[in-house]
């Protein structure tokens, strides 16, 4: 009665010595006990530590590395490329990303292929150009919700801000004034709508998605013991998806127009996907860069910002070189997403970094790596140095290199957008303001990874606002 069993556990066997021996798998550098079994990449995910267990990896085998039987990282400009940049939009994402549907339904960052991306990102593209977002209205947006932010540093004076708060805020107000204009939030001053931004900020969820991604009948069971409450924002997401009259500036009036396309539900989707991305990318940004900023080993480089800040007072926003600089250090530092962004290799397999890899094997690049990693590229990479960016000498190395919006046509589509609520508050803030951690903070500011982004780890950080001329 054990024949069976026994015999069909020695195939097994046998099938995974000839794949470990004589496997392409054997070729890729790696822990040995990656060619045989994915549980440990699983256990690093579950556990919060993938980024952190692949970067050692890399210091330890180099720019590649196996991580799964079926699963590679890179982080080396020439697998970036082919990866990310290949044809154009580099290769097709893999389900993983049906993590991030909305209301059932795929998006812009949820599409797999090629075709189905470009055509969403057709009818989106011109609302997310520079040209869009410097437009007066949403420009003036802008500033004034960073004058709401500035109001706030004010009040806190003789005391200290939490600027985690103040900045998810600031970023929720900012991202839902674009998709919805004249719908979007006031978190900042208002009770109500900051409770969207506590929802969207303050959950924990790597766990439960991990476990929906690698084992997808939970998908029909977890809903059973969950709440049956419409979480507030894809509530006020559909609610806005229903405005008859968006301002013809913001994404809504675009999708609107392109209602034979698109679904009413489907333009919510694409909505709440941009709403979330935007809240915590762009928040969690601000706030490790401001927090670097106000370290006494950053002090020097507040007062040459603010010295470019207040002696171009009239300058425009793409004409401040050094505050550019800061954020650009910044995002390579602390990237709104360290992680890995998978992709499948196409079918007839391809050659990487000198490694012939089949059709349907994963690989990925994670921008954590990619920027720590490169020292040829980025000299001292963990030291936060805004000057590297002035320097003419291989500027166009690292711009290349860098990978803080992803790369390729499949990048961040509102990295413009992003770029832009970051310097016109950064502008107003350093123009007026000297910011030091407050000695009661005791927060861990250290990254804190989450299913794709990450964030703070204690979700805090206080800081004192002095202004210049009373420091």
């Amino acid at each position: 009665m054990f024949v069976i069993p026994g015999l069909l556990i020695c195939i097994w066997l046998v099938c995974l010595v000839t794949q470990a021996v004589w496997g392409w798998q054997a070729k890729i550098p790696g822990p040995w006990y990656t060619n045989i079994t994915s549980l440990v990449l699983k256990y690093h995910e579950f556990t919060k530590n993938r980024r952190l267990w692949i970067h050692a990896l890399h210091q330890k085998y180099g720019p590649v590395v196996r991580v799964a039987p079926n699963e590679v990282a890179f982080c080396n400009m020439e697998a970036m490329q082919e990866i990310y940049q290949s044809k154009g939009s580099g290769y097709d994402k893999t389900e993983f990303y049906d993590l991030f549907k909305q209301y059932g339904h795929r998006t812009l960052f949820t599409t797999l292929n090629k075709a189905s991306h470009a055509a969403r990102r057709r009818i989106l593209a011109d609302r997310y150009s520079m040209t869009n977002v410097l437009r007066a209205p949403m420009l003036q947006a802008i500033e004034q919700r960073a004058s709401y932010v500035l109001k706030k540093c004010q009040e806190s004076q003789g005391s200290y801000l939490d600027i985690y708060v103040v900045l998810h805020c600031y970023a929720l107000d900012c991202a839902s004034h674009f998709l919805f204009s004249p719908g979007g939030t006031d978190s900042i001053n208002s009770p109500e709508d900051i409770k969207l931004m506590q929802e969207l900020s303050y959950h924990d969820s790597i766990k439960q998605r991990y476990i929906q991604h690698y084992w997808p009948i939970f998908n029909k069971i977890l809903p059973l013991f969950s709440s049956k409450s419409v979480p507030l924002s894809r509530g006020y997401v559909l609610r806005q998806s229903h405005q008859e009259k968006p301002h013809e500036v913001s994404l809504m009036h675009k999708l609107q127009s392109n209602s034979s396309v698109l679904s009413t539900i489907e333009m919510a989707a694409e909505c709440m996907d941009h709403m979330a991305a935007g809240i915590d990318t762009t928040g969690d940004s601000l706030c490790f860069l401001m927090y670097e900023l106000s370290l006494p080993r950053s002090q020097h480089i507040q007062d040459r910002l603010r010295q470019e800040l207040v002696s171009h007072t009239d300058a425009k926003i793409d004409e401040l070189p050094y505050l550019d600089a800061v954020i650009k250090e910044g995002l390579r530092l602390f990237a709104p997403i360290p992680m890995g962004l998978p992709r499948y290799v196409p079918d007839g397999g391809s050659f990487i970094c000198g490694h012939k890899l089949p059709g349907g094997s994963i690989v990925s690049c994670q921008a954590y790596s990619l920027h720590l990693w490169n020292t040829d590229v980025f000299p001292n990479a963990e030291s936060f140095s805004p000057e590297r960016w002035l320097e003419k000498e291989g500027k166009a190395e690292r711009d290349r290199l860098f990978f803080a919006f992803s790369a390729g046509g499949r990048g961040c589509i509102g990295k413009h957008l992003a770029m832009v609520e970051m310097k016109t508050l950064l502008r107003k803030i350093y123009e007026q303001y000297k910011t030091t951690v407050a000695s009661e903070m005791n927060g861990d500011m250290s990254i804190h990874d989450q299913i794709i982004a990450s964030r703070p780890k204690d979700q805090t950080c206080l800081l004192v606002f002095d202004r210049e001329h009373e420091s």
